[in-house]
């Protein structure tokens, strides 16, 4: 997780990701922000992030994203 949270300091570093429950409902990070995240996290984390699974639910806290990434990680 300590990973993830840089990453997205990185790409935003004026969003507090620890505490945010909404970011994409809130548009708190943009569209170019999250391909920047997927992308990362395809390279740091070395799973494929599939179409099906951008959606909000899936980007809208640095917890969710964990999960996501928990969960490609198992399917490989």
């Amino acid at each position: 997780m300590d990973k993830l949270l840089e990453i997205l300091e990185d790409v935003c570093p004026d969003v507090d990701f620890g505490s945010e429950e909404h970011l994409i409902d809130n548009r708190v990070i943009s569209s170019f922000d999250l391909l920047a995240i997927i992308g990362e996290i395809s390279d740091a984390f070395d799973v494929t992030v599939p179409a099906k699974e951008i959606v909000p639910a899936n980007f809208n806290s640095a917890g969710a994203m964990w999960a996501l990434i928990s969960r490609l990680k198992g399917e490989k």
